[in-house]
């Protein structure tokens, strides 16, 4: 057995669960950033990350999908493995070829935009679908408008990123990423590169989407939209989970003293 291979733990049955994460670790040579997750996300739920910088949410947020492949612990989607596949009893892990194909049923928004600077918008959120998934040309021009519509820019399909505001250009990534169709959407501080002014129409879209059933897992410091949107937030210090709840008890009243003052800390900031 490989190391990859041990990093896929053992085979059993799966739960009805949309996302199911179990004992990932996470090290970069001598640096252990995760230090045995699990955490388990139903269909349709909106799951927010807070946490000090440097605490191991985005490289938990990238394990999910295996832009970042975790050393320890297994990840399903819809009750499929991720990285991994049965063989003879054992789990055994998957070629990068086969991994990046897997990745389609995730969407993932990072904190830049990572537009093509030659591309206008409408081709922007056209490629991916005519030349990963083969979908007919009209028919991914029609689903990339109705996604601009979906984000607020039906106005912008012709316009390239250079001119376009940053909180234009986060919409426009959001509806390239729903262009794949995906099963689990992932939001890696989407709104950490924008000015104040545009947060709140990419915040609006993301509240949007949690409401029309999306299941997504959002890296954020964006209290109010946690507080909005989440239908559980978790603080992840440490590279462990410290605390997590239902979103008015985990602001109002926190269990934890690290989270008493990691909320002490970014509550105190927002009213300055």
């Amino acid at each position: 057995m490989t190391r990859s291979d041990a990093a896929c733990g053992t085979a059993n049955g799966s739960g009805p669960w949309m996302l199911e994460i179990e004992n990932i670790h996470k090290r970069f040579g001598p640096l252990t950033v995760l230090r045995g997750i699990d955490m388990r996300v139903a269909k349709g739920e909106v799951v927010v990350i807070v946490g000090p910088s440097g605490g191991g949410k985005s490289t938990f947020l990238r394990t999910l999908n295996h832009l970042e492949k975790p050393d320890e612990g297994r990840v399903k989607v819809d009750g499929q493995l991720i990285g991994c596949e049965e063989r003879n009893g054992r789990l055994v892990a998957l070629p990068d070829s086969r991994v990046a194909v897997q990745r389609r049923q995730f969407g993932m928004v990072f904190q830049q935009f990572n537009l093509f600077a030659h591309m206008t918008a409408l081709e922007n959120i056209t490629a991916a679908p005519i030349k990963v998934l083969k979908v007919p040309r009209e028919e991914a021009v029609a689903e990339a408008r109705r996604l601009l519509a979906l984000v607020g820019l039906p106005d912008k399909e012709k316009a390239y990123p250079e001119q376009l505001s940053g909180g234009q250009q986060q919409r426009i990534a959001i509806a390239r990423a729903l262009a794949l169709k995906p099963k689990v959407m992932l939001f890696d501080e989407p709104t950490s590169a924008l000015d104040p002014e545009m947060v709140s129409d990419v915040l609006k879209v993301m509240l949007d989407l949690s409401e029309g059933g999306m299941t997504m897992v959002v890296v954020t410091h964006e209290i109010g939209f946690a507080r909005m949107a989440a239908d559980r937030a978790v603080l992840i210090d440490g590279g462990v989970i410290v605390e997590e709840g239902p979103p008015d008890a985990f602001f109002a009243n926190p269990q934890h003293e690290r989270t008493r003052k990691f909320l002490s800390k970014v509550l105190d900031h927002r009213a300055t």
